[in-house]
């Protein structure tokens, strides 16, 4: 007799769903968080608060008390759980934003929400004036939540799927071309990982309080910069508090949130040796340089350096903000000149490090571009030769670079069909492009249409939808998303 295991055809939707309802209920727990906020400053949104989690939890507790008749998932609903995932927990994660005073519609709800668990950080509320404090909070809670994200979260805290494909979902969510276990089991590895984010988030607030925030902007700011969201309680987003000290603060801890999480836990675990051996954090470090000086040498083109604060620390501070995809812009940053302009062009699809809660293309694939693209060249004069990309002294197969270099033509691709698809929805050429670099990129930035400093709510809601959607491709990293969208991936 054919053996069960090796011939099933069908995808496991009970237990897929039984996931989800896992999901649900954490979900509503972190829905708590917000509702003990609205408690303690007497708002009425506690009870609103209240009611979404209960509707996400009893939801979820339903959908946990489905029987499988087998608890295996393959590479095939993993794929398929990473996507229905962050759509189910951004429906249900968007009712606080339809339910509490903040008159969003449909549209505008899901986009806020897609863009928090993304760590995008676009909005569409045209201001944080008079919205409630359990709302602001939820928008970072949100953000912190999808940063590190949130199978990997279910991961840490689910024994089970440690059993039933629990490396295929590692896979499909954490970012990076290769992944590498910490410990042998791979809830071990996502205990390790969030263990490092948690630390990391404490520490951020505790410092943030020192600062002229009070504790609540504290803690929302924690929860949006090691995120590296970019989510804020003010309009004016950190200038708000006017701080050398704040900017530091955060420049130290944007730059750790673009960092590979596994090379800070083996640091952290004296595994890691010298950081600088590892080839994508040494790459990161550069380019940080780099585009730091071009930014003080185009302000000083420009005559903007008022004082030594514009030539030391608000040009790393942007530079540390875009590449990071954290995506806080100085207030006067349109006025910086061309050069600043392209170089936050090349920022924003370069992104940090793999494996890190930034988005962008990554430090490590365009390295292992060039290296690939150094390789070719040099055997166009020698034909003979053998060579290979190498990454941190060791040779990388065939498939990680064309792996890598599919990536990166679909990411332009993405890129491209995305802007003609919203330019034919009424928004001007250039802003329509800049928008699906920035949604893609998980980086939150506007331009003309919405301006740096402003939000997305003018663009049609077809656009908000579109965007959602490039937003998702791109914190999933393309591959997870559009393979739903192939024949080969439902055929039996």
């Amino acid at each position: 007799m054919l053996s069960y295991k090796k011939h099933r055809y069908y995808i496991n939707m009970p237990m897929l769903l039984r996931v989800i309802g896992y999901l649900l209920v954490i979900e509503s727990l972190f829905m708590l968080i917000p509702c003990i906020i609205a408690l303690i400053y007497g708002e009425d949104s506690f009870l609103d608060f209240l009611i979404c989690a209960g509707i996400s939890g009893a939801c979820g507790g339903g959908m946990m008390m489905l029987k499988p008749k087998t608890k295996e998932m393959g590479k095939r609903e993993a794929i398929l759980l990473t996507g229905m995932t962050w759509v189910i927990l951004s429906l249900f994660g968007m009712l606080p934003f339809l339910s509490v005073g903040t008159h969003l519609s449909v549209s505008d709800a899901f986009f806020e929400t897609m863009s928090g668990f993304t760590t995008t950080g676009a909005s569409v509320l045209n201001t944080l004036i008079g919205i409630p404090k359990s709302i602001l909070a939820w928008r970072c809670v949100v953000q912190w939540v999808g940063g590190l994200g949130i199978i990997l979260f279910t991961l840490a805290v689910v024994p089970m799927l440690n059993y039933s494909g629990g490396m295929q979902l590692f896979n499909a969510e954490v970012t990076g071309i290769t992944h590498d276990k910490l410990r042998p089991r791979v809830s071990y590895t996502a205990k390790g990982l969030w263990g490092v984010y948690i630390l990391l988030t404490i520490l951020l607030i505790v410092f943030l309080s020192f600062s002229k925030m009070s504790f609540f902007d504290a803690f929302c700011h924690g929860l949006s910069t090691i995120s590296t969201g970019g989510f804020s309680t003010s309009d004016m987003s950190i200038a708000q508090w006017n701080s050398i000290y704040l900017k530091i603060v955060m420049c130290v801890f944007m730059f750790l949130g673009g960092v590979n999480f596994s090379l800070l836990f083996n640091l952290l675990t004296g595994k890691g040796g010298n950081p600088f051996k590892n080839t994508a954090f040494k790459c990161y470090v550069v380019i940080i340089l780099v585009c730091y000086i071009g930014f003080v040498i185009n302000i000083l083109i420009e005559g903007l350096a008022e004082n030594w604060e514009y030539l030391t620390i608000d040009p790393l501070f942007q530079t540390i903000s875009i590449l990071s995809s954290t995506g806080i812009t100085e207030p006067n940053f349109h006025d910086w000149g061309s050069i600043s302009i392209a170089l936050l062009l090349v920022m924003i699809v370069m992104g940090s490090c793999a494996g890190s809660t930034s988005g962008g293309a990554k430090v490590d694939r365009f390295v292992v571009l060039f290296k690939f693209l150094k390789n070719e060249f040099y055997k166009m004069m020698h034909p003979s030769t053998v060579t290979t990309v190498t990454i941190n002294g060791k040779g990388t197969s065939g498939s990680v670079v064309q792996k890598t270099l599919a990536f990166l033509f679909l990411y332009v691709m993405v890129i491209c069909i995305g802007g003609l698809a919203m330019s034919l929805m009424g928004l001007p050429l250039s802003d329509s492009f800049f928008c699906a670099l920035s949604a893609i990129s998980n980086t939150g930035l506007g331009t003309e249409v919405t301006g740096l400093s402003e939000n997305y709510a003018l663009i049609p809601d077809a656009a908000k939808w579109l965007l959602s959607l490039i937003m998702l491709i791109g914190r999933l990293e393309i591959f997870t998303i559009l393979l739903l969208f192939t024949p080969t991936f439902w055929k039996r």
